[in-house]
């Protein structure tokens, strides 16, 4: 099932995050117990279940690393991401290494994005959206051309 919704959320003092039932529900329901924070582009984290990080894994472990670039992308990925555990609450702490590459504080959103999550800092999802709501069409248009 795709991942989909926009959430506003508050981070905790422990930075902790809490996951919206529906959103757990896309990502398996009852069955998570574990995900995967991982850095994602234009300042924001990629959430990805157990299932989809191993998924990804493998199609990252076809690419050549004959070349520099795949080679550094690969180590500053993998060194960076983690597996964190939802509490009894649904809740899941981000790691203060991966809060700061984001430049997360309180106020962040939480977006469904197809087979994965990212976490933005709300700040950083309002300009995006600013950015890129005005080009919706054109960016629909070239996506389902490739």
């Amino acid at each position: 099932m795709a991942l989909t919704g926009t959430y506003s959320r508050s981070l905790d003092e422990k930075r902790r995050l809490a996951i919206p039932r529906k959103l757990r529900e896309q990502f398996g329901g009852e069955k998570i117990k574990e995900l995967f924070v991982a850095p994602g582009t234009e300042k924001s984290l990629c959430v990805y279940s157990p299932d989809t990080f191993e998924s990804l894994a493998a199609r990252l472990a076809e690419r050549t690393t004959n070349h520099a670039d795949i080679r550094n992308y690969l180590r500053l990925f993998y060194a960076r991401a983690e597996e964190v555990t939802l509490d009894g609450q649904s809740r899941i702490r981000i790691p203060d290494r991966l809060a700061e590459l984001a430049g997360l504080q309180r106020d962040v959103v939480l977006l469904g994005v197809h087979d994965h999550a990212e976490i933005w800092e709300r700040s950083a999802w309002e300009e995006f959206l600013n950015g890129h709501s005005a080009g919706f069409d054109e960016l629909a248009t070239r996506a389902f051309e490739l």
